[in-house]
């Protein structure tokens, strides 16, 4: 029988959708040619691989996540820990690489399931494989193992069938929450059903730049997540409710990535300056407090020339401007 989702748009639905749709296009078109946008796709990287791995319970925090993807180390940290972390990575990279794909297929999510479960990192196997014994999710019981396959198969053929007909939004909402629903896996289901849900919003050209972390602003409230997931059974399977919810974290979302890029904006006074990386970190630091020259040598890793070049064309510019002697003075923005 083809999944047959329950689900009544709603005119408040719409508007967010719109409102997001109007955002979306703003970012894309603000980062098109700058500099900084590989910045950004780490940093995105970074709070996804946090967020998502957070609400399953790993420590480690976003500054030790931003050390795993700049490529350092955490040699005090738990292997397991570290590990989760580096499988979401390539997860994101995956789907990134792969965010044009026509279709979504049953093969290509346990392919998602052998990655989240590589070298140990999963609790319960049976790993890149269908669970092949009941399991129980707080209140919700899912579906019998013998039941997983062809729900996971009639998903896929409605995503790839009359999802295509959504919006974004819309369809990346349905798809996460009935693979929750249908809870495959013996473990990894939340890692797998998020990755789904972005991969949905890259495949639709929402998130070209992959720049938007929504599993961020989930974590900050893991237990509105869960209500809006426990609300659609309370509801007699209406998922009209978990869509809301799901489109409105996403909006949530690009609202904190425009003011990302916007503090870059704001930083250069509105001026069409095409600015190094040094450079933006430079203006990010003097935004925070001034710094003598030493300091600004010591945080971007450069020697005295190299600072005094990286300064040049902002003091001409008039972003920067220096209090004090040559020797002894503060740059400040």
């Amino acid at each position: 029988m083809a999944y047959n989702p329950k689900f009544i748009p709603t005119k408040h639905l719409f508007r967010v959708i719109e409102q997001a749709a109007e955002l979306k296009s703003k970012i894309q078109s603000a980062s098109i040619g700058v500099s900084w946008l590989p910045d950004m796709q780490r940093e995105a990287l970074a709070r996804q691989a946090h967020g998502s791995t957070a609400i399953e319970g790993n420590p480690l925090t976003l500054p030790e996540i931003k050390t795993l993807a700049a490529g350092g180390t955490l040699p005090g940290a738990k292997p397991r820990s570290v590990q989760e972390i580096l499988n979401y990575f390539e997860i994101l990279r995956y789907i990134g690489k792969n965010s044009t794909v026509a279709s979504i297929t049953v093969k290509q999510v346990l392919k998602l399931h052998s990655i989240i479960g590589r070298k140990n990192a999963l609790d319960r196997g049976p790993v890149g494989a269908f669970r092949d014994y009941q399991v129980f999710v707080g209140g919700h019981t899912p579906p019998a193992p013998a039941s997983v396959p062809y729900m996971t198969a009639e998903l896929c053929d409605w995503l790839n069938g009359p999802g295509r007909e959504w919006p974004a939004l819309i369809s990346s909402a349905i798809l996460h929450y009935q693979f929750e629903h249908i809870h495959p896996f013996g473990d990894g289901n939340g890692r797998v059903g998020r990755a789904l849900a972005t991969w949905e919003l890259y495949r639709k050209q929402f998130d070209t730049s992959h720049i938007f972390a929504v599993d961020e602003v989930i974590l900050e409230d893991r237990q509105a997540y869960y209500r809006a997931l426990d609300h659609v059974e309370a509801h007699g399977g209406d998922i009209s409710g978990w869509v809301e919810y799901s489109a409105e974290t996403v909006m949530e979302a690009l609202e904190r990535t425009w003011k990302r890029m916007d503090s870059i904006r704001a930083i250069t006074g509105g001026k069409s300056i095409s600015l190094t990386k040094n450079q933006e970190r430079l203006l990010a630091l003097l935004k925070e407090a001034p710094r003598g020259i030493r300091e600004i040598m010591s945080a971007l890793k450069v020697t005295k020339p190299g600072a005094h070049f990286i300064l040049k064309p902002l003091l001409a510019d008039g972003l920067v401007k220096r209090t004090g002697g040559h020797k002894t003075g503060k740059y400040s923005v």
